[in-house]
Formats: C-alpha cells, structure tokens, sequence
C-alpha cells in the first residue's frame, strides 16, 4: 500500500454520507461503512481531523427560508446536529478498534470536547482520528468555512470535499449533461465562475494559508486513498 503524500489533512464529509443515498437521519451501516474506509485511509500514513456537514438532518440557512426559525437559531441548530453526527462517528470508530475523539466549538459536557487547536494537535499526533464539530461556534457560516478555519489552524497539508459528485462541473450535471467537468481549478477561477461547489470564504481561507483542496465522490471507495497518493481524482484546486 502506498504511502500518503500529505502528514496532515482535514476530510470535509456531507452529513448525508452517513445515511442511505437520498436518506435522512443516521443509518448505522453507512457509519460503519464510512469508518471503515477512514481507517484504511489512515494506514497510509496521514494524521487526519474530521468536520462532518449536516445535510442529513437540516441545514441552516435553507431551514430558516422554508420556516418561522430565524437564521441566527437555525445555524445554531445544524451545529448541533453536527455534533450529533460527530459523536456518532465517534462512537463507531472505537468499536472498530480505531481511537477518536470530538472537539466542538460549542462545548457539551456529556458528549465532547471543547475545541483547543493545542488539544487538537495533541491529539493528532498521538494517533486519534479527531471529529470537529459544532461549526466555527457562529451563525452564518458554513461547515466548509469551517473545515479551512480548522485546516488554517491546524496546519493541514490537504483539504478533501468529499460529496456526492465526482467534482466540479460548470452546472449540475444531474440536470445538464452538458455540464464541463473540471479536473483542476485555482482558487481564482472558483471566485470568478462563481462556482458553487465550496463556500466562497472558504477558498479565500484556504487561498490565504495555501492548503489545496481536493472535491470527489466519496461514494466511490477508492477515491480518497487515490488524492492522498497524489493520483488524479475529482477536481484539484490550488494555485495557478
């Protein structure tokens, strides 16, 4: 098994990863299924930090359009269903043998950690897998802002999107087969086709601490183990 090319990486994983294609909610063997794959890929060598979405219970901003919940709450309450999320991936890699622990910017006595970027790279460096959870603590931002905070802040050597499309496209391609796919982006070209795969000031965070970003199919089992040894695969974003 190859080696990874990168000590650290930050995996951005969509809260509908861990449940069933079009589900709701957590299905017990999507987790297990998920962790699996995440243990193998950390044989090849990486320190990995986790940020999990929460697709699969409600997200925030779109909540508080179709209902009487205002943006500020609604926020809040996709970052505790990331915590949610987190503490169930928690759980299922130590059953499977692999130490994990969650550190959240919204503290929860009997579920985790509170976030310390010094606690974290403990962590990290003693071999646990580490689930960041509970967003950047704030309203009005996205958990793929906060991956490249984390990723800022933990000196990560990669970003990984993992999503249900095999890149990015100029539109979707589910609705237009014409849709260009991508194979390699800068950070520029995201910003000005206006490309909606990855919050905007997520990119300009990322841009700032020069950490590339890889966006795949995490449906497709190999892909992650393929980015990590430098393969093509997805869409790579970086400098020019």
């Amino acid at each position: 098994m190859a080696k990874s090319k990168y000590k650290r990486i930050l995996l951005k994983i969509s809260g509908e990863g861990l449940c069933k294609p079009g589900g709701f909610g957590l299905d017990s063997s999507a987790l297990e299924s998920l962790a699996k794959r995440i243990i193998e890929i950390k044989k090849l060598g990486s320190q990995i930090a986790i940020v999990l979405g929460a697709g699969n219970f409600l997200r925030g901003e779109s909540f508080s359009k179709t209902s009487h919940i205002s943006r500020n709450t609604a926020d809040h309450m996709g970052m505790l269903a990331t915590i949610i999320n987190a503490s169930a991936m928690q759980e299922t890699f130590e059953a499977l043998g692999q130490p994990a622990v969650v550190l959240s910017a919204i503290k929860i006595d009997a579920l985790c950690e509170k976030f310390v970027r010094r606690k974290a790279v403990d962590c990290l460096e003693s071999g646990k897998i580490v689930m960041l959870a509970g967003g950047t603590g704030n309203p009005f931002f996205t958990t793929d802002t906060c991956a490249a905070l984390r990723a800022s802040e933990l000196g990560a050597d990669l970003i990984i999107k993992a999503t249900k499309v095999d890149g990015v496209y100029s539109d979707d391609p589910k609705k237009n087969q014409d849709a260009e796919f991508f194979a390699k982006l800068s950070y520029e070209d995201i910003l000005k086709k206006n490309l909606k795969v990855i919050d905007h000031s997520a990119i300009t965070l990322a841009k700032e601490s020069n950490i590339p970003i890889v966006v795949l199919n995490i449906f497709k089992e190999d892909n992650i183990a393929m980015a990590l040894n430098g393969e093509q695969v997805g869409t790579y974003i970086g400098h020019n």
